[in-house]
Parts: C-alpha cells; sequence; structure tokens
C-alpha cells in the first residue's frame, strides 16, 4: 500500500486513514507495524492493536489524521488530523500533538493545522471544524485563535483527564467564515 504523502519544508506528512490501518493490521510484520505507526515496544503496539480492535471507525464517525515527520530525521514528531469526523453532519473535531518540547514553539502547528483546515474544507465537504481545549491550555488557545477559530463556550465536565473531569472550551472554524 503506498501510502499518500504531503511535502512541506520541514516535514512529511503521511495521511492515515481506516483503510492504511486494516492493511497496516492485516499486512504488515510486528516490525513494520512498529516503525510505521512509530512506536518504541511491543507494549505500545499492543495499545494501538486495542484500539483498532475496538473499532476506530463506526457507521456515521470516521477518522483522518497525519502523522508529522521530520525530514531530516525521519522521526515521527506528532499528529494532526480529525479524530471525530462526523460523516453525515459535514463536522469534524480537530486535534494535534507534538510529541516532543524541543519542536514546539517553531511554528510547526500553525502550518501543520493550516494545511489539515484547508484539507478539511476542501476535500472531505466539512462545513465546521471543532476544537475543545482545556482551559488552561494557553498554547492550543493562543494557536486556534490565531487560525480564526472562535471561542463558543464552556462545556463542564466534559473530558476525563489524569484522573478527573476536567472542562472544555469549544472552537469552531466555519468554511463559510474560512479565508
Amino acid at each position: 500500500m503506498k501510502f499518500e504523502e504531503i511535502y512541506t519544508g520541514r516535514l512529511i506528512l503521511r495521511k492515515l486513514t481506516q483503510e492504511c490501518f486494516d492493511y497496516i493490521h492485516s499486512e504488515m510484520t510486528q516490525a513494520e507495524q512498529l516503525e510505521i505507526l512509530g512506536l518504541k515496544s511491543n507494549e505500545e503496539l499492543l495499545k494501538e492493536k486495542e484500539k483498532y480492535k475496538n473499532g476506530l471507525s463506526s457507521h456515521n464517525k470516521k477518522f483522518l489524521y497525519y502523522q508529522l515527520i521530520d525530514k531530516k530525521t525521519k522521526e515521527i514528531i506528532g499528529w494532526c488530523g480529525f479524530h471525530t469526523w462526523y460523516t453525515d453532519h459535514n463536522r469534524a473535531e480537530i486535534g494535534y500533538e507534538l510529541f516532543d518540547d524541543n519542536y514546539k514553539g517553531q511554528g510547526i502547528m500553525s502550518e501543520v493545522i493550516a494545511l489539515t483546515v484547508n484539507y478539511g474544507f476542501r476535500n472531505m465537504d466539512l462545513e465546521r471544524i471543532e476544537a475543545f481545549v482545556g482551559p488552561n491550555n494557553t498554547p492550543s488557545i493562543k494557536l486556534l485563535k490565531r487560525m480564526n477559530f472562535k471561542k463558543e463556550g464552556l462545556l463542564k465536565y466534559h473530558y476525563f483527564h489524569n484522573n478527573r473531569m476536567e472542562d472544555s472550551i469549544v472552537f469552531a472554524l466555519l468554511k463559510s467564515e474560512y479565508k
């Protein structure tokens, strides 16, 4: 299987979909799975296999995300994409993460989110892209505002994280407002 890739000045964005994971888990060896998924141990691979076994997509909810690969080192440094894509409603929730703090503060996520949002509106026919952010996650809040997402409200006790319920600030960007 040939994985679709997008190239930027610093990164390779490898697109992963349900079909990609089906191929990875049915056709690749364990060593190949560790490499393509950027995992460091068999324990991490077991966790990924469990997520896959439990179903990454459903009849009306899918995902599409990009692995962020440093062009120089070929290391997977993070991800960005739509982890909750409601196909029946033309909306999706964007998510993103850099695994290594050394890559933060370099504008990488601004670059990647711009490409991801553009892809969502132009290729996935999205009308709305949502983001849910913890109230104390100042860097992410600033990033979303820079990307023209608008704050819409607060969801109380929205996520279970760090062994407790946490609130989320809701941000959204509409296709009609996208520039």
